[in-house]
């Protein structure tokens, strides 16, 4: 297999992986992304007259998406797994750390492109900081194409 048959993301995310691994263990002393918990901060996402609830984690990243709100973006799809939308700024990646439980509607955010990541199918991605998770309306994700977006929160 050709680098030009991987896709773009497990490539540089594997690139980047490498290098910040040994930075993100050394961060996460005192959390373990694989059993995060809940919190009361619930976010809207609209889109192409469809509406999806998400509740965030208890994270440093998450609370930092959080304070971005409200925001319009663009939800596109990217791959055969996951809708994209680029945020105005970089979330910190204080006290993140890879994780090995993901499931089908987490929302993520993907570190190396400063995206959120929003997946409806099975994925295993390095670079992702799990956000949170879709709980309402996730059928939407399944909507093919590009349309404007609005997040905030609920």
């Amino acid at each position: 297999m050709t680098v030009s048959a991987i896709s773009r993301r497990v490539f540089l995310g594997a690139a980047i992986a490498s290098t910040a691994l040994p930075v993100l263990a050394h961060a996460q002393d005192n959390v373990d992304p694989n059993s995060q918990e809940p919190t009361d901060m619930r976010v809207r996402f609209t889109f192409s007259d469809q509406t999806m609830m998400a509740t965030l984690y208890d994270s440093s990243a998450s609370r930092d998406f959080y304070s971005m709100l409200p925001l319009d973006l663009t939800i596109e799809n990217y791959g055969p797994n996951e809708k994209i939308a680029y945020l105005p700024r970089k979330l910190t990646e204080e006290g993140s750390g890879p994780f090995s439980n993901e499931l089908p509607y987490d929302l993520c955010y993907f570190m190396p492109w400063g995206n959120l990541a929003m997946f409806y199918a099975d994925y295993k991605y390095p670079g992702l900081i799990r956000l949170g998770r879709f709980d309402e309306g996730r059928e939407a994700l399944h909507v093919e194409g590009e349309f404007p977006l609005r997040i905030e929160a609920a």
